[in-house]
Formats: structure tokens, sequence, C-alpha cells
């Protein structure tokens, strides 16, 4: 498990192994698409332009398997950015903190607590981050479904009667709290384990011939695959329904 640490900035707090973890993950995903497309071409790909292609095609074919794509092309760069960013959030958790001795001393900003452990942080497992991935769902849903249904968007608040406008308001806080939950819960609960076993005695657990590590590494990975695909194809739903033409 990580220990929280927070650096005050004015009157606010910030959770600052969140921040540098996050930090880290868009520069990583900045380097990998950088280098994915520097050598752009129509011919014979190479290995990242090929991963890549996969990705935004994968996530075109969501798109247009549950709306009208013409609505959602202009969110495909978004939606690809947000499944991108949420699986490389979920796997840096999962490496080893090689950085970890290079700050042992350096008490400056609280970098020897922030950048210790054996582990490095996913962002997602700090419920703040899936919150925030959540909201800019949500208001994705609202604002779109505005956009392309003017006033009347509202309407279905109330129907098929008055009476179910709670119902309804329930409903719409519900989606983004519950996207935020399962993510963070699933990505948490797997680096909350993984510190179990890296405490068990006598297992050199990254050393070769062990199996509780490497097994529920294998998992994590899965479970985090999973979890960046769940929350993509769970926005692309809502939206859907927020733009569908009623009938």
């Amino acid at each position: 498990m990580h220990e929280i640490i927070t650096w005050q900035v004015g009157n606010g707090t910030v959770h600052a192994k969140t921040l540098i973890m996050t930090w880290t993950v868009m520069a990583l995903l900045l380097i990998f698409v950088f280098l994915g497309v520097r050598n752009l071409t129509s011919g014979k790909p190479g290995k990242l332009q090929n991963i890549l292609e996969w990705v935004v095609d994968f996530v075109r074919k969501l798109v247009s398997d549950n709306m009208d794509y013409k609505k959602g092309a202009p969110l495909l760069s978004y939606l690809v950015t947000l499944i991108m960013f949420i699986f490389f959030s979920n796997m840096i958790g999962l490496i080893p903190n090689f950085v970890a001795p290079l700050f042992k001393h350096v008490e400056a900003a609280k970098l020897n607590a922030i950048l210790g452990g054996a582990t490095l942080m996913s962002p997602t497992a700090d419920i703040n981050t899936t919150l925030a991935l959540a909201t800019l769902t949500i208001i994705l849903v609202i604002g779109l479904g505005v956009k392309h249904k003017g006033a009347h968007y509202f309407h279905h608040f109330i129907e098929p009667h008055p009476v179910f406008l709670p119902i309804h308001l329930i409903d719409i806080l519900a989606k983004p709290m519950t996207l935020a939950f399962r993510l963070f819960g699933n990505i948490y609960a797997g680096e909350v384990l993984i510190a179990v076993i890296l405490l068990l005695p006598g297992l050199a657990v990254f050393g070769g011939g062990i199996i509780p590590m490497p097994v529920w590494l294998g998992f994590s990975i899965f479970i985090g695959a999973i979890q960046s695909f769940v929350f993509t194809v769970l926005t692309i739903a809502y939206i859907a329904q927020a733009v569908a033409q009623d009938h």
C-alpha cells in the first residue's frame, strides 16, 4: 500500500504521489505515441504504429456499435486518449520502483517518501483521479444530450411521470459514482495484494521460480486492461443514451 503524502498549495491540498505519477503516465503516453507516429506511413507500418492503429480502430468500432457514428466521431480522439491513459495508469502500479534508491535521502518536498516503496503507484488507485475521470464523463453526457436535443433532453427526467424525477436524478448521480468506485476499487485492491505478497517472509518475489507474484501480476494486467475497456465502453454507452433520438 502507498502512504498518502500531501503538498500544501495555498489553501489547497494536493496528493503528491498521485500528481507525480499522473505526470509520469502522461509523459510515458506522449513518448509512446510520438514513437508510434514519428515514421508514420501508409505502406508497411512499424509495430508501434500497428498498435496505435489497432487501438483507434478498436475504439471506433465501440462507438459505431453503440451509437450513430456521425454523433460519436468527434469524441474519438478523447475516447482513444481515455482508454490509453487509464490502461497506462493501471499498469504503472505493477512496475518495480527502480528510482527509490536515488531519492532515499532527498527530503526536499518529501520526495524520499513520495518516491519510496517497492512498486510505483497507479494514479487510478486514488479515488480523486477516478472521480475526476467520471466527472468528465457525466459532463460529456449532459453536454452532448443538451447539444443534440436542446431543452428537451431534460424532459426525460419526468418521464413517464413526474413522480420518477428523484429516480432519474439518482440515476444520473449514480453513473459517475459507479464508474469511479469500480475503477478505483479494482486497481487499489490489486496494489494492496501486491504489497501483501511483497511482505511475505522468505519470498524473493522478483526472482525466478516464485509463483505468487508472477501469477498475481498476470491477473492484475488482465484486470487493468478490462477496467480500462469497461470505463471507456460505459462512457460511450452513457453518451449514446443521451444523444439517441426518442421514439
